[in-house]
């Protein structure tokens, strides 16, 4: 019905979200299947809204390899910046030569300036397909992909802790004050997990070059754009919808801390931690400078080369270099050359 209200928008959105309904389903009842078999109550809150962390979890995993190519993406946008600008002095004047020099930048540099946007835009349909799943089938007792009637319906109805609807939010909390309390801690959790994640890559791993220029201009307006846009729109989604996102965004926040703490980006605060923890794990297991970090062998290496600079030969005098270095004072050789005169003389 709705892809013929909306035209052809709905019916790619329908076709989109199809396949997207049974795999959210398939992978919600799975996880639901587990909770019931150790205990949890199939019709209550805790089963269903456990079951949707359990896709969270599924999804971000999925994603892993898309992550990755985020990190590189990120890390060659911040280690090219430096070729950016000088093409922006030399054809800050010519736009279109400007771009094309650039986009000829990220090509050789094997850079996609998109990469860093598909973890979040990879997620979008698969939480638009959960957000009218839980909607429609609160409002409708709709069933979508995998999902039953009765399922649907126990979806829709499912309470946590008896009181807290899963399908109720901060502006449609049904006369529940404790569903607007609720739905306002997970917005504020879900706006503070993504300002907390892009003020972690910018202030730990973006060397001081990345820091100035459009590339950083952008990535200060997402710091402040993206958690605003959450807060936003996170009152009008359901406490089960804003339990898939929290925990999405705890996810990140996360995995991007243990990817700059263990493999930094170069000349970065977080590089230069990693090297100082590594410097320190050495010492602890008495390990050499050279083998426990970088950092410490460049301080040896003067240090090697002072005793080779105190090995030199000694300089010698004319004199000595005369009678071929015998060390004997320059008046000594005067007076026999002196004898031999008179003795030459008599």
């Amino acid at each position: 019905m709705s892809a013929l209200v909306l035209g052809p928008l709905g019916t790619i959105g329908h076709y989109i979200l199809t396949p997207l309904y049974y795999a959210v389903s398939g992978v919600m009842l799975a996880w639901h299947w587990l909770f019931s078999q150790i205990g949890l109550d199939p019709e209550g809150g805790a089963s269903w809204g456990l079951s949707i962390i359990g896709l969270t979890l599924v999804i971000r995993a999925a994603l892993i390899p898309l992550f990755v190519r985020q990190i590189k993406a990120s890390r060659n946008m911040q280690l090219i910046q430096p070729k950016v600008k000088e093409l922006q002095k030399k054809y800050g004047h010519d736009r279109e030569r400007l771009a094309q020099e650039t986009m000829k930048l990220y090509k050789d540099s094997g850079t996609n300036p998109f990469a860093s946007c598909l973890p979040i835009l990879m997620q979008m349909p698969i939480f638009f397909a959960l957000f009218r799943m839980v909607d429609q089938a609160a409002k409708k007792g709709t069933a979508h992909g995998f999902l039953t009637e009765t399922q649907a319906k126990e979806f829709g109805k499912a309470e946590l802790f008896g009181k807290l609807p899963l399908a109720a939010s901060f502006t449609d909390s049904q006369g529940i004050l404790a569903v607007q309390i609720v739905a306002a801690i997970l917005v504020l959790a879900m706006t503070a997990t993504t300002f907390t994640t892009q003020r972690q890559l910018m202030s730990k791993n973006m060397p001081p070059d990345a820091l100035t220029g459009q590339y950083a201009q952008q990535q200060k307006m997402l710091l402040y754009v993206l958690p605003v846009v959450f807060a936003v729109g996170g009152i009008a989604f359901p406490i089960g919808v804003l339990f898939y996102w929290t925990t999405s965004n705890l996810w990140t926040m996360g995995q991007q801390f243990w990817v700059i703490r263990n493999n930094p980006a170069p000349g970065t605060e977080a590089a230069k931690a990693k090297e100082e923890r590594d410097r320190k794990k050495a010492e602890a297991h008495g390990l050499p400078a050279a083998e426990g970090a970088v950092a410490t062998v460049t301080e040896v290496e003067p240090e090697d080369k002072r005793p080779a600079q105190r090995q030199q030969p000694k300089r010698q005098t004319k004199a000595q270099r005369q009678k071929g270095g015998t060390g004997r004072p320059p008046g000594g050789t005067q007076r026999s050359q002196n004898q031999k005169r008179n003795g030459n003389q008599q």
